[in-house]
């Protein structure tokens, strides 16, 4: 059932931009975040940082969000609502909050070393989808000294329960539908026990990965997984099948959240190579499965690759 008396001005929400806010990172950040996402210790390349072709994998900026500035440890709800309150939403209960959606565009690719950036978040849409709402935020990452843009992301977030105040639908999502054969790629990940915990570790502290009473609070058996982890591991298996594991030759991902990993489980990764409308690039549409429960964790996959390296010479 809608919450009775829930709308919002869409009018104040949408295009309202929050306030700046200063994310910094390092190479150990670099190395930390590759073990999270699965990265195997036989690719020294992204966990050793004396290795002559020591770089970082392409979508590490996705945890720099709920990082921030800072190295320590933080209070989950209070990086989630980084920027300030969006004017024109009213109050609403963030236990409800599941993140829907993800996109990551690479303008520029990531420092090595890190270094510090600025995000400046935008709150592109906000959508009455009736069982509930669609927020979206777009976030560009800017060098805080260079001024270069080095990404975009978008996140879609879906509120359970406040939808039906008649608000905009949203445009119609885009089917990223898996060709009729075999795939060109598989790659299989075997998740941890730990792996929560050494991922969150990246800067994502929210306690619905840590702490299984409150898991088993909110429905779950025990805790899960971050998405952003399992999307990680996703993009990392895309560069190793299809892209010999350069992160340079990375343009593109996104992909839909469809149900939780637990930690433990094993997810496969199906990969489909697809044609671009830039005879530079070639599409991948991927899905992702945990093995253990046939269950599909994230679908309506689709990155785009670089043929070669853009600094490869012709």
């Amino acid at each position: 059932m809608p919450v009775e008396g829930f709308k919002v001005d869409t009018d104040k929400a949408v295009g309202h931009k929050f306030k700046p806010e200063r994310w910094s990172c390092n190479r150990r950040d670099h190395l930390l975040y590759a073990l999270g996402v699965g990265v195997s210790e036989d690719e020294l390349k992204f966990l050793y940082e004396l290795h002559p072709q020591f770089n970082v994998l392409p979508t590490y900026p996705l945890v720099l969000g709920l990082k921030g500035d800072s190295s320590d440890v933080n209070l989950f709800k209070d990086r989630a609502g980084g920027g300030g309150p969006l004017p024109g939403m009213p109050p609403y209960d963030p236990n409800k909050i599941v993140h829907g959606e993800q996109s990551l565009e690479v303008f520029t690719p990531w420092p090595v070393a890190g270094g510090s950036f600025i995000a400046e978040k935008t709150c592109t849409g906000v959508y009455d989808k009736g069982s509930g709402m669609v927020i979206e935020q777009t976030v560009d990452v800017y060098g805080e000294h260079d001024k270069k843009h080095y990404c975009r992301m978008v996140s879609k977030s879906f509120v359970r329960g406040y939808g039906g105040w008649n608000g905009p639908k949203g445009p119609k999502a885009v089917s990223y539908v898996p060709p009729k054969r075999n795939p060109d790629a598989v790659d299989v990940f075997a998740t941890t026990k730990k792996q929560a915990l050494l991922y969150r570790l990246s800067g994502d502290y929210n306690p619905l990965h840590a702490d299984t009473d409150l898991a088993r609070k909110v429905g779950f058996p025990t805790s899960i997984l971050h998405g952003l982890s399992t999307y990680g591991g996703c993009a990392h298996g895309i560069l190793k099948k299809l892209a010999n594991n350069d992160p340079s030759r990375f343009k593109s991902i996104e992909a839909r959240f469809a149900s939780p990993v637990f930690p433990g489980e094993t997810i496969e990764t199906y990969m489909w190579k697809v044609d671009t409308k830039d005879p530079k690039t070639e599409g991948v549409i991927f899905v992702a499965k945990v093995k253990e429960r046939d269950v599909v964790v994230v679908n309506n996959g689709y990155a785009v690759l670089y043929k070669e390296s853009p600094s490869a010479k012709l």
